[in-house]
């Protein structure tokens, strides 16, 4: 008796295939998702069971239509075995929802993500987090505000997820990363694919210092609906998600979106009227959402915490009668002066702290540095200048 090539491949598979190979196949078939992988497990007992079944009895169970039930018993087993290959290869963990390194807050989410590949410290998706998200197309002010966010958030112990796009989702990676502060990007596309290009040294510091998360299996390129879906993954990681700016019918303003539909709160940051860029938060804030002024704002999100670090200027010693400041300094020189100690101190945690511009922020150094006060060192650090003998 010769079997059917059918029942072949249903014995070849239930011999060579693990029940993680089938289940990341059938995660991988287009348009499935965690309801219906639901269903399948429910009726099949298994991923296995679920890739074997025939196609009559796969029609015949709720919510999967014939084109579902064709593209399930047409998804090979090698799909699931090729992606963890290629994940292992990477360096990079499979996380399945019974994996105890899946973020919790992701199972609850509407439309959960039913497989994630992460590469970096997986620690970071157990920990309280903050999404930073604005325009590509940013202002100056932007930027500043930015910075400041993701340092007072990195200084307090906070994680700060964004995705890994260029604008303001990049400068809030590279400001928690240069202090020393713990980032989660979740991208738009595979693992191994860098988008955009620009962005090759930011990818590569994240996956060494902070972890990179994607629901896309390695090597996938970004596609037009992809960054919807990526959106609510950064915001199901986070308590809050903070707009900084964004215009109408902007990326943020899907993941503010997303944030309110998975019950999660959303600060805005205010900006110009005349602004475009801030056209989207500015209509949040009137539509409800939190208008955020000041970081106290934010982290008072997080007063669950042990309590942020101290700022540079509570840590940094009293300036002592030694460095008395010199009479006819204005308001703004005294502040500067009186973060700064001998130990340097990067211009963004200055400008962080002070709340000058970085404009008059320089303008202030460059000032304080002619009246002998502060000494800048090399990558825009400074310090208090050396008392002359």
């Amino acid at each position: 008796m010769t079997l059917s090539t059918a029942a072949q491949d249903s014995m070849s598979m239930s011999l060579w295939t693990t029940e993680r190979e089938a289940y990341v196949a059938l995660a991988l078939v287009p348009g499935i998702g965690s309801a219906r992988l639901r269903t399948l497990h429910a009726a099949c007992n298994s991923a296995l069971g679920a890739l074997s079944a025939p196609f009559a009895f796969l029609c015949s169970l709720p919510g999967i239509s014939r084109a579902a039930a064709t593209a399930i018993a047409t998804q090979k087993a090698s799909v699931g075995r090729r992606a963890l290959e290629q994940a292992a290869a990477l360096g990079a963990t499979v996380l399945t929802p019974t994996d105890r390194a899946f973020p919790v807050s992701l199972r609850e989410i509407p439309d959960p993500p039913p497989l994630l590949f992460a590469t970096g410290r997986l620690e970071l998706l157990g920990r309280p987090a903050v999404a930073i998200v604005g325009s590509r197309n940013h202002s100056q002010y932007g930027a500043q505000v930015c910075r400041m966010l993701a340092q007072a958030a990195a200084s307090a112990g906070i994680v700060v997820v964004s995705g890994m796009a260029r604008g303001l989702d990049a400068v809030a990676h590279d400001t928690t990363l240069t202090i020393g502060g713990d980032t989660v990007g979740v991208l738009g596309n595979g693992l191994g694919v860098v988008y955009p290009a620009a962005n090759r040294a930011l990818y590569n510091r994240v996956t060494e210092a902070g972890l990179l998360l994607s629901e896309f299996p390695p090597g996938e390129r970004p596609h037009l609906g992809s960054f919807p879906r990526r959106n609510r993954l950064i915001s199901g990681l986070c308590r809050v998600t903070v707009v900084v700016e964004a215009a109408i019918g902007s990326g943020a303003l899907i993941t503010a979106g997303a944030a309110l539909d998975q019950g999660n709160d959303v600060m805005a940051v205010p900006g110009p009227i005349t602004s475009r860029v801030s056209a989207g938060s500015n209509a949040l804030i009137r539509d409800g959402a939190e208008p955020l002024l000041d970081v106290s704002d934010l982290l008072a999100h997080f007063s669950d915490l042990a309590g942020p670090a101290p700022s540079r200027a509570e840590a940094a010693p009293a300036v002592s009668p030694a460095r008395q400041l010199p009479a006819g300094l204005t308001d703004d020189l005294r502040r500067v002066a009186r973060l700064l100690s001998e130990t340097p101190l990067h211009l963004d945690a200055i400008a962080a702290e002070c709340g000058l511009s970085v404009a008059n922020l320089l303008a202030a150094l460059c000032e304080l540095e002619l009246a002998g006060i502060v000494e800048q060192q090399p990558g825009r650090m400074f310090k208090w200048a050396p008392l002359p003998h």
